[in-house]
C-alpha cells in the first residue's frame, strides 16, 4: 500500500430504492456548489446514473466494476481519474464520491462493498427508517459486523418522519454502532427521480431543483462531518507497470461513426476512450435526427438505450436506415449492442403496440418484440468462435445484458460468432456487422478496440 491523499468516499445503501441515488446527487450538488471539484463514480455496470452524476458535476462519471473489467483495471482507472487533494491548483479541495449499487454486498465481486474493499474507500451508508425506529441500530449493526475490512464511518438516515422519530433512531445508533449519523433527511417527494423498465431516467430527460436538493443536504446533514470522513483514505495499492499494447499499424486516423440521441445513448466512456486512443475520431451523429449519415466514416458504433421507445421516429427516418443498411452490405465494420441491435433487425415491436411492427434498418431478418417483463439480466462472458471486427477467434471479453425485448429465431445463414458462459450462442455477425444482446465494457481487453479499429483501417 502506498500512502497518498486522495479524499474519497463510497455512498452505499442497505438495499435497492433506500434513495441512495437522490442522496448522491445531494452531495454532488451541494459539494460543487461549496467550491469543490467533485469527481463522479458509479460501481457496476450502470449507464443511467453516470448520467446524472454529470447533470451534478459537470464531470465525466466513470464505471468501477471489479466482475467486469477486473481489479487492475478498477485501481488504475480511479488512480487516473480520482484528483489528488488540491487538484486542480485553483481548487482548494477536491473529492471522489462513488455510488455504490443496490444493497452494500449484495452482488458478489460486482458488489460495492468489494469496490470499497479493494480501494480502501469509508463507506456512508444511506438507511431508509421509514416504518422502523430503534431496530435501525440493529440494522447498521449488522451491516458493520458483516465484514469487518468494509468500514462504515458514517450513516445518513433517509424519509425520516418527525423529529421525534429522528431523536429515537439516533439515540439507538449512539449506544449501539460505531458509524456517526452524517444527519437525516426527511420525506421529500420534490426530489424523487422517474424510472422506466430500464431504470431511472437518463440526465437530458430530467429536471431536478438543484437549489432545492442542495439546501436539503445543507440543513439536514453535516457536510463539515463528511468531508472530514473522505479525507480519512490515506493509504491505496500500489500498480503495477501498465502493460502497453504494441503500436497499431499505420498512423492514419478513421472515422468511426458514433449514434448518440435519446434512442442510443448507453456508451461506457472508457470504451470510446480506447476507441480514440487507436486512432478512431470519433464522429457523433442521431438516426432519430440526422438524415444520412456523416459522410467519410469507416466505421459505426451503435450503442444501447431506447429505441423501444422512439420507434415510430426511428422508422419514419428512411433516409437514415438506407444508409446505415448500404453501409452494412459494403463490409465496412458495425458493431451494435442491445439497443442498437434492434435497430438493425427488420422491424420493433413497442410493449403497447403489439400487432404494429416499425419497420428498422433490415441487416437481421429477424423482428424485436417487446416483453411485459425483464427478459436477460446478468453479467457476462464472451468467447469469440469466429473471427470478427472485435478479435480472432478464442478470444475472450466481458459484459453484462440487461434487456425486456427478444428477438425471432435467427436464420442458420447468420453467423454467430460468440458463445455466452451460459451457453448460449449470440454475436450475429453478417459481412462485418456484428451485433447481440450483450454490452461489452473492454477494460479487461483492451485488444478489442485496437482490432476494431485496425478493422476500419484495413477496410478503407
Amino acid at each position: 500500500m502506498t500512502t497518498t491523499n486522495r479524499n474519497a468516499l463510497l455512498i452505499a445503501g442497505t438495499h435497492s430504492g433506500c434513495g441512495k441515488t437522490t442522496v448522491t446527487l445531494g452531495l454532488m450538488a451541494a459539494l460543487k456548489q461549496r467550491g469543490l471539484a467533485v469527481q463522479p463514480f458509479k460501481c457496476g455496470p450502470d449507464f443511467i446514473d453516470p448520467t446524472l452524476h454529470l447533470l451534478m458535476t459537470d464531470q465525466v462519471s466513470r464505471n468501477l466494476d471489479v466482475r467486469m473489467c477486473g481489479a487492475d483495471y478498477v485501481q488504475r482507472l480511479f488512480q487516473t481519474h480520482a484528483p489528488l487533494a488540491g487538484d486542480p491548483p485553483q481548487s482548494n479541495q477536491t473529492i471522489s464520491i462513488i455510488e455504490g449499487v443496490m444493497g452494500l454486498f449484495d452482488g458478489g465481486q460486482g458488489s460495492a462493498a468489494t469496490l470499497a474493499r479493494l480501494l480502501n474507500l469509508p463507506v456512508l451508508l444511506v438507511v431508509d427508517v421509514r416504518s422502523a425506529a430503534e431496530s435501525v441500530a440493529a440494522v447498521i449493526k449488522g451491516f458493520e459486523t458483516l465484514d469487518p475490512q468494509v468500514e462504515i464511518t458514517g450513516v445518513i438516515l433517509n424519509r425520516v418522519g418527525s423529529e421525534r422519530h429522528r431523536q429515537m433512531i439516533n439515540d439507538a445508533v449512539k449506544q449501539h454502532c460505531q458509524a456517526k449519523i452524517i444527519g437525516a433527511l426527511p420525506r421529500d417527494t420534490q426530489v424523487s427521480l422517474p424510472s422506466r423498465h430500464l431504470g431511472l431516467h437518463m440526465g437530458s430527460e430530467v429536471e431536478l431543483n438543484r437549489q432545492h436538493l442542495v439546501a436539503l443536504m445543507e440543513e439536514h446533514l453535516d457536510l463539515d462531518l463528511l468531508l472530514k470522513i473522505a479525507q480519512q483514505r490515506q493509504t491505496e495499492p500500489a500498480l503495477q507497470d501498465k502493460k502497453s499494447l504494441p503500436a497499431s499499424p499505420g498512423a492514419a486516423k478513421v472515422s468511426l461513426g458514433v449514434a448518440r440521441d435519446e434512442a442510443f445513448c448507453f456508451y461506457y466512456q472508457d470504451n470510446l476512450d480506447m476507441l480514440a486512443q487507436e486512432g478512431a475520431e470519433l464522429v457523433f451523429f442521431s438516426p432519430l435526427h440526422d438524415a444520412n449519415l456523416p459522410e467519410g466514416l469507416n466505421g459505426l458504433y451503435l450503442g444501447g438505450g431506447y429505441p423501444e421507445l422512439h420507434a415510430k421516429a426511428l422508422a419514419a427516418n428512411t433516409s437514415m436506415q438506407a444508409d446505415i443498411l448500404a453501409f452494412s452490405r459494403s463490409g465496412k465494420p458495425i458493431y451494435a449492442e442491445c439497443g442498437g441491435f434492434m435497430y438493425l433487425t427488420e422491424a420493433i415491436i413497442p410493449a403497447d403496440e403489439q400487432q404494429y411492427p416499425y419497420p428498422m434498418v433490415g441487416v437481421y431478418p429477424v423482428i424485436a418484440r417487446m416483453q411485459q417483463g425483464l427478459r436477460r439480466l446478468g453479467y457476462r462472458q464472451v468467447t469469440m468462435q469466429a473471427a470478427t471486427i472485435l478479435g480472432s477467434a478464442g478470444n475472450q471479453c466481458y459484459g453484462h445484458e440487461f434487456h425486456y425485448s427478444a428477438i425471432g429465431t435467427m436464420p442458420k445463414e447468420i453467423k454467430r460468432s460468440y458463445v455466452l458462459d451460459d451457453g448460449r450462442e449470440e454475436g450475429f455477425l453478417r459481412d462485418n456487422t456484428l451485433a447481440g444482446y450483450v454490452h461489452l465494457h473492454w477494460g479487461r481487453t483492451p485488444e478489442a478496440a485496437q482490432h476494431f479499429v485496425q478493422m476500419m483501417r484495413k477496410m478503407r
